[in-house]
């Protein structure tokens, strides 16, 4: 197997050398590069193409969440893993609903940072020690446009035809259709359409 290729992304240099030292002495775990700001990681995940992005959430002039979050609609594939100093349950059910798939804190151990990064390179979600999400309120998690898009999805329209009707580009649809199976814990396509169809069913 080829070498997970991950992003640093924080604003403290320090902590960069400091994770770049730890991670290169891990066997299958390759950094290829390091940003201090959002500017910088656009253009290094454009050029690099890594796998995974380590994302601090408190940079003084970027939100890693926000980051995150755009970062993911540009490159829906791209898998990240925030690693802050923040414990609070709230800070983590926003990161995961921006699009991270793991959190862990700095000051976790080595070990458990490494374990962390394998976890979510494999697909699977990770939460550190001790950190805890808060239980989502009742209703719908969904966005009124991810509704939309599940209506249309239940009338049997693919992501081109669902763009022209609701005026967005195809890879915002196909973003959008990725954000619904995260939020709502469906496993593919198939299960997506499923869960659309018996939707449209229920009286809402």
């Amino acid at each position: 197997m080829s070498d997970v290729r991950i992003l640093l992304v924080d604003d403290h240099p320090l902590v960069r050398e400091g994770l770049r030292a730890r991670l290169s002495e891990v066997p299958g775990l390759q950094v290829v590069g390091e940003a201090g700001d959002a500017d910088d990681a656009f253009g290094l995940v454009d050029r690099l193409r890594p796998d995974l992005v380590l994302m601090d959430v408190g940079m003084k002039q970027t939100n890693g969440i926000e980051l995150t979050g755009r970062l993911l609609a540009s490159h829906p594939g791209l898998r990240v893993l925030m690693f802050s100093m923040y414990d609070s349950p709230e800070t983590v059910r926003r990161s995961l609903a921006a699009g991270a798939q793991g959190y862990v804190l700095k000051e976790a151990p080595g070990e458990e940072i490494v374990q962390a990064i394998e976890a979510v390179a494999a697909g699977r979600t990770f939460l550190g020690t001790g950190l805890a999400v808060p239980e989502e309120p009742e209703g719908s998690p969904l966005s009124p446009r991810e509704d939309e898009i599940l209506d249309c999805l239940a009338e049997g329209l693919s992501s081109k035809l669902i763009a022209a009707r609701l005026g967005m580009s195809v890879r915002t649809v196909e973003t959008h259709r990725h954000n619904i199976r995260r939020k709502l814990r469906l496993a593919g396509q198939a299960e997506l359409i499923r869960y659309a169809v018996e939707r449209r069913q229920r009286p809402r």
